[in-house]
């Protein structure tokens, strides 16, 4: 027998997106989440939906694959894009939040809703009393981890870090400069870092050869560090120019003390509303704080930059799914189960929130006697659920919002740009199509 509730586990994004989604439509949810009595090693707040290792949701413009899932997600109704839009930094082209603004808002969010009853206590086994959503993140706790892998017969799993936050009152003045990638956004999203050609080969030289912190908490037997967030100081070990022409890459920006182009430069972007704290981009690390500071403080505008957070680096673990789920989420071996979240091997915090949403609707559907969706194949949320899912894949590893998953355009424009809004114009209509036809619930 089903009980006339839903449990969902873990009030990470995916968690909270899935609970939302369910008890908008009139369903009761048991939502349990183990802080404040335990964090995971990632985690500072007690707050749900807590932003990790960065404050950037991508890009905003529905050209991009980003942006087109985050459209896509507010046609579905997403209550995390509702709460990004009300904390909104600058960030160029990208909607970025302030992190602590943002956790808040959901956090109140799903404490406001009636039929949202919060435990908070861990849970260790999945839970056999009710319909089920597990979205407990790529570091569930030991014991819950232990019972999934029972039941799915294994995992898999990655590395990955976060970048260090300084104070905006500590970057120096003179030597940097206020300015966004191409002139985008208002002119002053982003704080400039240039660096000379003799600079960089002194910063380089020292980044390749700084201690790393041990991960004494993890097995690394043979961890697999996940590309979207590789360490900086991976990544420089690939060779001098790679983080030149990757996180440092100074194209589209113009240093006004020389009138040209940088050797290199790091962007600092926003990380809170009132501009008092900036994040190191593309600068994922795990060096030992100490060498955080010296190496980094290479970088002239940071030669004296008082660190808020340094760098960490963490596992994260995800299940094959290929081989143990569905695209409408639910687990092959229990069809009154669902998983969401980065445990799925979707990577990025909207991608996460867009499986939570799925998940939740099909949860709800599945109570109601209804039948559970999967979104058309040319939309960014239906095709990521069916990539994960795709018993083809034989080496799976995570996979965030991509125009590669969707199927081929007819009329195919050469211009990345064009191409983009053609795949943007083809999914907008395909999912107001299917939402029209089938998920109409009035």
């Amino acid at each position: 027998m089903i009980n006339s509730y839903i449990n969902v586990v873990g009030a990470g994004l995916a968690g909270c997106e899935a609970a939302y989604q369910i008890a908008k439509r009139g369903i009761p949810v048991r939502l349990y989440e183990m802080k404040p009595h335990k964090k995971s090693p990632a985690h500072h707040t007690d707050k749900f939906a807590e932003l990790v290792c960065s404050n950037s949701l991508k890009a905003q413009r529905t050209s991009s694959a980003a942006g087109l899932l985050k459209e896509e997600m507010r046609q579905l109704d997403s209550l995390l894009l509702k709460c990004a839009d009300k904390c909104m930094v600058p960030a160029g082209g990208a909607l970025a939040v302030d992190r602590d603004i943002f956790a808040s808002l959901v956090t109140d969010a799903i404490r406001s809703m009636d039929n949202i009853e919060i435990i908070s206590e861990e849970v260790e086994t999945i839970p056999t009393d009710a319909l089920t959503v597990i979205a407990t993140g790529p570091l569930t706790s030991d014991a819950l981890c232990a019972d999934v892998v029972k039941m799915m017969g294994g995992s898999l799993s990655f590395f990955d870090a976060a970048a260090p936050i300084v104070t905006a009152e500590s970057i120096d003045p003179e030597t940097s400069f206020a300015q966004s990638r191409y002139d985008k956004g208002d002119g002053d999203d982003y704080i400039n870092c240039p660096l000379n050609k003799e600079e960089y080969e002194l910063f380089y030289k020292e980044l390749v050869g700084a201690e790393r912190a041990p991960l004494h908490d993890f097995d690394v037997a043979d961890p697999k560090v996940y590309e979207g967030c590789m360490p900086i100081e991976v990544m420089a070990q690939r060779g001098e120019d790679t983080i030149r022409f990757g996180p440092m890459k100074p194209v589209g920006l113009r240093d006004p003390r020389t009138g040209h182009r940088p050797w290199a430069c790091l962007q600092l972007r926003r990380e809170n509303a009132e501009g008092t704290m900036y994040n190191l981009v593309g600068f994922q690390t795990n060096l030992k704080f100490p060498e955080q500071k010296r190496v980094f403080g290479l970088i002239p505008a940071l030669k004296n930059a008082e660190f808020v957070r340094y760098g960490v680096m963490h596992r994260n673990t995800f299940i094959d799914s290929p081989r143990v789920l569905n695209s409408d989420y639910s687990a092959k071996c229990r069809d009154n189960l669902f998983f969401a979240g980065q445990l799925t091997g979707v990577e990025g915090y909207m991608e996460s929130a867009s499986s939570g949403l799925m998940a939740g609707i099909n949860a709800a559907y599945k109570l109601m006697g209804k039948d559970t969706l999967t979104l058309p194949p040319d939309t960014m949320i239906g095709a990521l659920s069916r990539y994960i899912t795709d018993v083809s894949v034989t080496k799976f590893q995570p996979m965030g919002a991509s125009f590669g998953l969707l199927p081929e355009l007819e009329n195919r424009s050469r211009d990345k740009k064009i191409r983009g809004e053609q795949y943007a114009s083809r999914a907008r209509e395909s999912l107001h199509h299917f939402i029209t036809e089938r998920m109409n619930e009035k």
